[in-house]
């Protein structure tokens, strides 16, 4: 039976447990399996690295919701992205990377994976011009983000896919910021999706988790192997609390969404905001295709300041309901400096971001509230 997406997120892996009818999937907090004779593994569960029924609800959920084959659920964002990297590329091989990707995705491939002969060039996406001159024999994945973070440049999934399979590369989308509820990469063209479930998925900045999911069984297969080989999966709890979160996903980023506009809309206005960055306002050059691929803006935004980096600090520093943390996604909001924090790894690399930049992840709180706190923070 066809569902809908929050339907989908409340049952997909999620059925009563067939042995008590608990219809909360229980935390299975075991290593090992008892066996029924030797090799006689019930429901193919051995050891908790290769398969664990926390996780192997979490994993089905996640397919689900993004509408591919098969899901993949592991310790944290960068461990899913590495076990990707690791499992489609070999030394010598090529990766495009957005001209703005999140810095820990640059680090992993510029410093971690470089060591290991990975080469890397970053691009513009929305220049596809000056993708297919970046392309090589070599390159083995077009790595993605829209929205990007923390600039809040959009791609076109659509087109990339397309210039990524003529190329006979893989296209790569980190669809964290957007979530599943708002982005279904997998649908436009691309071949695997990347999450940091510590943010939308799981939504209460209570664990750390990583996602892959991919439209393809047999890339699906492999990557699955290889998760079980380098180990680096989601524990049984952690993958519980992902699946919670996610049971509130839509309306959630409704939530996140409405009041990310109504504060992009103040800002806009602020005579000390020189910029802000936001897919949902009209004048955001990203905006059409965002309008297209999306079903709605999101909740993350950022904007500059006209002060420049002293005023950016400030700002950050006087702010009360927005807490001064990295991460996002959660239901409470946040406040940044990335120039300083999350992105302090691309400092003086082409993708350091603006000194004045501050980043908002903003939450489900009483948008009034979080509209005064800004209000005395700007002051």
């Amino acid at each position: 039976m066809s569902t809908g997406f929050n339907t989908r997120a409340i049952h997909a892996g999620q059925e009563p447990d067939p042995a008590t009818g608990a219809v909360v999937v229980p935390v299975h907090l075991t290593s090992t399996y008892k066996q029924d004779g030797v090799g006689g593994l019930r429901g193919g569960y051995e050891y908790s690295r290769s398969g664990n029924p926390t996780r192997t609800a979490l994993q089905e959920a996640l397919a689900a919701l993004e509408e591919g084959t098969t899901g993949l659920a592991f310790a944290s964002g960068l461990a899913a992205e590495d076990t990707l990297l690791r499992t489609v590329c070999a030394p010598g091989d090529h990766v495009v990377l957005p001209g703005d990707a999140y810095g820990g995705t640059f680090r992993l491939v510029s410093r971690a994976h470089s060591r290991w002969g990975l080469e890397h060039t970053p691009v513009d996406l929305n220049d596809l011009d000056a993708l297919r001159v970046a392309i090589r024999p070599t390159t083995r994945v077009i790595w993605c983000e829209t929205p990007t973070n923390p600039l809040l440049n959009i791609a076109d999934i659509a087109a990339l896919a397309e210039v990524a399979h003529e190329a006979g590369a893989l296209l790569v989308v980190d669809n964290t910021f957007a979530s599943p509820y708002l982005q279904r990469p997998l649908t436009l063209g691309a071949d695997v999706v990347v999450h940091s479930t510590t943010k939308y998925l799981g939504g209460h900045s209570d664990v750390v988790g990583g996602g892959l999911v991919t439209a393809d069984a047999g890339l699906g297969e492999q990557l699955a192997w290889s998760q079980n080989a380098m180990g680096a999966v989601a524990g049984p709890m952690d993958a519980w609390l992902v699946l919670r979160g996610i049971k509130t996903l839509g309306v959630r980023m409704d939530r996140h969404g409405a009041n990310a506009a109504r504060i992009a809309e103040f800002l806009l206005g602020h005579p000390a905001v020189g910029a802000v960055l936001y897919p949902g306002l009209p004048d955001h050059p990203g905006h059409d295709i965002a309008a297209k691929q999306m079903s709605g803006f999101g909740g993350m935004l950022s904007f500059r300041l006209a002060g420049g980096e002293e005023a950016a600090l400030q700002v950050c520093e006087r702010a009360r309901l927005f807490t001064l943390a990295e991460s996002l996604g959660g239901v409470e909001s946040l406040i940044e400096h990335p120039g300083r924090m999350t992105h302090a790894s691309a400092a003086g690399s082409p993708l350091e971001v603006p000194a004045d930049l501050v980043r908002l992840s903003v939450g489900i709180e009483d948008v009034e509230d979080l509209l005064a706190d800004l209000e005395q923070a700007l002051a």
